[in-house]
């Protein structure tokens, strides 16, 4: 039984699995003194399984060209926004810039556009990067199995694919052209990566695209999932809650501060060994706040435009009309090439990451660069006799 058969019958399904029966109960209304109850047991949680350890990422943006529609995003196709596409050697200038920082767990983001992020590009990138950065992801559109399998042969070892919103009508109201359009496709994305041998798998939704309370609780359901079928692989979470961008989107449902940390909460104690992420997009305030009790892994001085850490790619921004490449060729544009390409949200957070770490380390955190290296893998030298 696939995923999608789960969510048709979801009701049941929860009556049918106790950690998920829990985690419904978690999401009722609380008083101030059951969230800090439960926030209790989630520091407890997460110290018992990770430690006093705070993994740090940061995204990579390689291009926000797209050929989807999607109502909510700055990428969107017809969104009139400066863009660009690095070449590999700016992909590789950006990454060296943020293992000069000290990130080595790096996160590729690209918009979906088969004309722009061609066949093999994306390959040649991690082959690029794989000698100096020991942990790479990728969040990009979704694949077949067999095209993801040249990607974790090249050195990547983690994929990252939100269903954005679980309420498939609203789904399909949001997404209005593009292969995106495809709610099932996409929902069974991280099925098709586990078959490709990624080894970290993450998940999530948008938050302000449907009510949170369902969202959060489809999110779970298709965690459990995931977990029961694809055991192999490591999951993290996310909850990104809408943040402003290009096309001016106004979130239709809301998630109060105090929902949002009891949601993450219930995760944490429903979830004891999933990971979950924080990104920019929550202000510093409310991030500090979260760190000690249920967070596992968070970005830092972060960037959503292509060559926004080192301004490679400006020389070459230009407009896309309707896949077509437009160059900008009035007065303005002189002073628009030196314009970084448009990003895909506004952040909140935007702490050096040396002064996260700092941060952390003032909170009995240890800021942990890096926990992954291939070498692990790679088969012990023969003695030479």
């Amino acid at each position: 039984m696939s995923f999608a058969d789960t969510l048709t019958s979801l009701e049941s399904c929860v009556r049918q699995r106790p950690q998920l029966k829990r985690f419904q109960s978690l999401l009722t209304p609380l008083s101030g003194h059951d969230l800090e109850s439960l926030a209790a047991e989630a520091v407890v949680v997460t110290r018992r399984n990770f430690g006093r350890t705070m993994h740090l990422f940061a995204p990579l943006y390689l291009s926000n060209e797209c050929i989807n529609n999607c109502a909510y995003c700055g990428f969107s196709r017809d969104n009139p926004i400066l863009r660009t596409t690095l070449t590999v050697p700016q992909v590789v200038k950006e990454a060296q810039y943020l293992v000069s920082q000290g990130f080595r767990d790096i996160l590729l983001v690209a918009g979906e556009h088969p004309r722009f992020v061609s066949e093999g590009y994306l390959e040649e990138c991690i082959a690029a990067l794989r000698d100096f950065v020991p942990r790479i992801s990728i969040e990009v559109g979704p694949m077949e199995t067999d095209d993801y399998r040249p990607l974790v042969q090249a050195g990547c070892e983690g994929l990252i694919v939100y269903q954005e919103t679980y309420d498939q009508e609203a789904y399909h109201e949001y997404h209005t052209a593009g292969p995106k359009k495809d709610f099932h496709w996409r929902l069974a994305c991280p099925e098709r990566g586990y078959a490709a041998g990624f080894r970290r798998i993450g998940i999530g939704a948008l938050i302000g695209l449907a009510p949170w309370k369902e969202e959060v609780l489809r999110l779970a359901a298709h965690l459990d999932y995931l977990q029961r079928s694809c055991w192999k692989a490591r999951f993290t979470i996310s909850l990104p809650r809408l943040r402003p961008a290009a096309g001016a989107f106004h979130p239709r449902y809301t998630m109060s501060d105090a929902e949002f940390v009891q949601a993450l909460c219930a995760f944490r104690v429903c979830f004891p060994q999933v990971g979950i992420v924080l990104s920019t997009r929550e202000s510093p305030g409310l991030r500090d706040a979260l760190f000690p009790l249920c967070i596992t892994s968070i970005s830092a001085g972060s960037h959503t435009e292509p060559g926004g850490y080192t301004g490679v790619g400006a020389s070459d921004v230009h407009l896309t009309v309707r896949g077509r490449r437009v160059e900008l060729d009035t007065p303005a544009s002189v002073e628009a090439h030196l314009t970084p390409a448009t990003g895909q949200f506004n952040i909140s957070d935007e702490r050096s990451p040396r002064e996260i770490a700092n941060y952390l380390r003032g909170i009995d955190l240890e800021p942990v660069w890096k926990d992954w290296e291939s070498s692990i893998l790679s088969p012990e030298p023969v003695a030479s006799t």
